[in-house]
């Protein structure tokens, strides 16, 4: 069966679907998490195998194109792969992916790939031991370059890096990321630090903007715009005249809402029309009520056309949603 496209009331038209599988995380990145005291969400809350494929199945239906699995840290989910497996299953064949933090790839790397994984976001914000154990507040570093390692090995391509940059913390290692993706064939994005982390300690004025990321790299590699860019989230260049390249994702100073097209399901089955939404749409109670097919995709179409135009950080009266990333999922 084929719904009608879901459009907003700006025209945009949605395709990607970002489903977060957990709330749970095993790092405490200091731009997202405080060290100690999360309150994750009590396990009955969670949507189950069944009830994730259920949704996912109406909104593909619906013209959704692709699914992004993503947490919190999606692989501590126990059944990640069966989750996978059941999604790229489903009539429409939308295209699975991943953004993880990498720790568990060495071991599930491959299982992912088989089950129908077909791309793969890892977070990587130094390739310092030291740097990467005061931003994380663990000392994994090299569980990470493993599963980078296995993931290329399973024979995953496009491989793309997560990068947040920190003002005084990281930033100088911009170039040197770049090159550690370009020598591996990994595209590296930068991220502009968002205002979701949960201790709510962001401010403008300690992000690394999207124009001084340009900057530093610009001061060693040649970079060209890529054109075409669509309903991306990053700004593209390719580096030194070749076919390779490098994304910025500035979603504060350059926001790209006018061309969005991605809708969002929580790990406790809230759905979020964007990240910095007020309002959630609670498609748990309505499956676990006994809601129908019909129900769910008259849910989806009334979450998406109630959309706003754009989330307004940085200007008057704007206010960070009540859940951290790590429970919206990103």
């Amino acid at each position: 069966m084929t719904a009608a496209p879901l459009v907003d009331s700006f025209g945009r038209r949605h395709r990607d679907l970002r489903i977060s599988l957990t709330d749970r995380c095993s790092l405490r990145c200091t731009y997202c998490m405080p060290a100690e005291g999360m309150p994750w969400l009590p396990s009955g809350t969670l949507l189950t195998l069944a009830e994730t494929t259920r949704i996912a199945a109406v909104a593909v239906q619906h013209g959704i194109e692709e699914i992004r699995l993503t947490g919190g840290e999606p692989l501590l989910r126990p059944d990640v792969v069966q989750v996978v497996e059941a999604l790229a299953g489903l009539p429409g064949s939308p295209e699975v992916s991943m953004t993880t933090n990498g720790l568990r790839l060495g071991g599930l790397a491959q299982g992912l790939k088989d089950a129908g994984l077909a791309r793969l976001n890892v977070s990587l914000d130094t390739l310092s031991r030291e740097r990467y154990q005061q931003l994380t507040r663990r000392d994994r570093l090299g569980q990470v370059l493993a599963g980078l390692v296995a993931a290329d090995a399973a024979g995953f391509e496009g491989t793309k890096i997560n990068t947040v940059l920190l003002r005084g913390v990281n930033e100088d290692e911009a170039p040197a990321l770049l090159r550690f993706a370009l020598e591996r064939g990994y595209e590296l994005r930068f991220i502009e630090q968002m205002p979701l982390d949960a201790g709510h300690t962001w401010t403008m004025e300690g992000m690394v903007r999207a124009d001084k990321v340009q900057a530093l790299l610009s001061e060693h590699f040649d970079l060209v715009p890529v054109p075409g860019r669509g309903s991306a989230p990053a700004e593209r260049w390719s580096v030194d005249g070749t076919q390779s390249a490098v994304g910025i994702i500035a979603s504060v100073t350059r926001p790209f809402c006018g061309a969005c097209d991605r809708i969002r399901l929580t790990a406790d089955g809230q759905l979020r029309s964007c990240l910095f939404a007020q309002e959630e749409t609670d498609l748990r109670t309505l499956l676990r009520s006994g809601g129908t097919d019909e129900q769910i995709s008259a849910a989806l179409g009334l979450s998406v056309a109630q959309k706003a135009a754009g989330h307004a950080v940085g200007q008057a009266g704007f206010e960070q949603p009540g859940r951290g990333m790590s429970a919206i999922g990103g």
